[in-house]
């Protein structure tokens, strides 16, 4: 019997579910692409004809969670919630989506042996969320809810501290901590863009 030809994105993303279970599972480390293609069930030249080396599919499996996150970001960005809240729930969209289980997605990714990876999904996260941020901003200004004279650069300031906030989340930290870092995020975001102290809830 001949064999089905599968759509190649359909393939691709069984290869990404594949990978990202095991990468959780065994470890990034411990995770070879035989096991990834043991798991489905194609051959190594199946694996290699999509991606070329094991990184590469590491890469499509945080591409993947990114793009999801960014399409959130945008529904809230286009919504009618007004902006000190469209601030609230890009951060509460961005966090929350980045849970796993009883940890955080991507934890096997935070040694030094890995870090270049968290440096460039964080720089790709930032690329792709700035446009979203800035027209929060844009429109805070034009409604009175902010004060922001420059709102591409102020944009890159806010990244920088939910930047602050993300690699937190991996410091194994207490609830009370990370509670407390929130909080200061959330002021120093009100000091950013001209907003009353207390107007910002920042929650994960």
């Amino acid at each position: 019997m001949p064999r089905v030809s599968k759509d190649p994105q359909v393939r691709m993303e069984e290869i990404l579910d594949a990978a990202e279970n095991l990468f959780y599972t065994r470890g990034y480390h411990e995770t070879a692409v035989s096991d990834i293609v043991k798991k489905i069930g194609v051959a190594q030249g199946t694996f290699y004809y999509y991606f070329e080396s094991k990184e590469a599919a590491l890469e499509g499996v945080i591409n993947r969670h990114v793009l999801s996150i960014q399409s959130r970001i945008e529904a809230i960005a286009n919504s009618d919630i007004i902006p000190p809240r469209k601030i609230e729930q890009v951060v509460y969209t961005t966090f929350n989506n980045l849970r796993h289980g009883e940890g955080w997605m991507f934890d096997f990714l935070y040694n030094d042996q890995y870090l270049h990876i968290v440096d460039k999904l964080l720089r790709h996260g930032r690329e792709m969320f700035a446009p979203s941020l800035i027209k929060i901003i844009e429109e805070g200004n034009k409604t009175g809810y902010f004060k922001v004279s420059y709102p591409t650069e102020m944009m890159v300031f806010v990244s920088a501290i939910l930047q602050c906030l993300y690699h937190s989340l991996y410091q194994k930290l207490s609830k009370e901590q990370l509670v407390c870092r929130f909080d200061i995020a959330g002021k120093l975001i009100e000091n950013a863009l001209g907003l009353a102290e207390g107007t910002l809830h920042l929650m994960v």
